[in-house]
């Protein structure tokens, strides 16, 4: 139980390692849907050949006729196209920390309602009184991290791109479940990660080629010259949704969420004390501690009860 809990801190730690290097990869595409749309291309093409080698028997006639193609097939894809393409769209709207702040309080909730009901065909779980305590530790521990930041939010319309920050949230313990049925249904978590980013991949193109009319991207932006790991995103939201997919049905969506957001959480701090990916070092200190020792608490708390 523990290893699988560690698992899932760690492919949170690629979340916002995949949106610093989307970031970075903009420069060079000048838009969002072209830069979702390149970062599902390689990670499409790296699950492509991982299945290949574990799964050859999958893309064999006999295997896609016998399925059949319910939702789990479909919006696995689209809850995250929403998401990715979603947050490049809110970093320079709402700021980055109250955009963290809206998608994790989103999980949250997500996550919460996926246990209680059992939807996406999850197991249902029973309400403790501690689960929505630690629901509540880990909103209190995202709010106290970013709460001294000084956050712009821009526009008549703020509250609208608030809202939908909550909403993109939301989708991501959809996903997860979607993708963990998927799993289930196919026999592989590898195969079902691979679906997901083949449906992304197709609709990102469409949506480049609608908007954009183009998918080109350049080879310099300014004195920055592309690099192979401006293309990085993909591997890290392949491996990602990968290891949720693994988790899903083994430790449910609440407690799977609240791996990654310790993860994610980590992987923040890591980026602000080094300046990781060119951003600008932010020094941590007692109170951004305080808040993961919130964040864990809240975690333990649903372990346990």
């Amino acid at each position: 139980m523990y290893a699988l809990i560690l698992l899932g801190i760690i492919g949170g730690t690629f979340i916002p390692a995949q949106t610093a290097v989307n970031t970075r990869l903009k420069q060079f595409t000048g838009s969002v849907f072209i830069t979702s749309f390149y970062s599902f291309l390689v990670g499409t093409t790296l699950l492509f050949l991982a299945n290949l080698f574990i799964n050859p028997g999958y893309f064999s006639t006999d295997f896609f006729m016998s399925q059949n193609y319910s939702y789990i097939w479909f919006f696995g894809g689209i809850f995250g196209v929403i998401f990715l393409t979603g947050n490049i769209i809110l970093l320079p709207k709402i700021g980055a920390s109250l955009t963290v702040i809206m998608t994790v309080s989103g999980q949250m909730i997500s996550s919460f309602l996926i246990d209680t009901f059992g939807w996406f065909n999850a197991s249902p779980k029973d309400v403790h009184l501690m689960h929505i305590v630690g629901i509540l530790l880990l909103i209190f521990g995202v709010i106290f991290m970013n709460a001294r930041r000084t956050v712009a939010v821009p526009g008549a319309n703020s509250r609208i791109w608030i809202l939908f920050g909550l909403f993109t949230g939301t989708l991501v313990p959809m996903q997860t479940a979607v993708n963990g049925a998927l799993n289930e249904e196919t026999g592989s978590f590898v195969f079902a990660t691979l679906i997901s980013f083949t449906v992304g991949t197709t609709i990102l193109l469409i949506l480049s080629l609608l908007i954009e009319k183009r998918i080109s991207l350049k080879f310099q932006a300014g004195t920055e010259k592309l690099k192979l790991w401006h293309f990085l995103g993909g591997l890290l939201g392949a491996s990602t949704l990968a290891f949720n997919a693994l988790l899903m049905p083994e430790l449910g969506a609440t407690l799977t969420m609240m791996a990654v957001i310790v993860g994610q959480i980590l992987m923040g701090l890591l980026i602000d004390q080094l300046g990781l990916f060119g951003l600008p070092k932010q020094r941590i200190d007692a109170r951004r501690l305080a808040a993961v020792a919130m964040i864990v608490t809240g975690i333990l708390l649903l372990q346990f009860f």
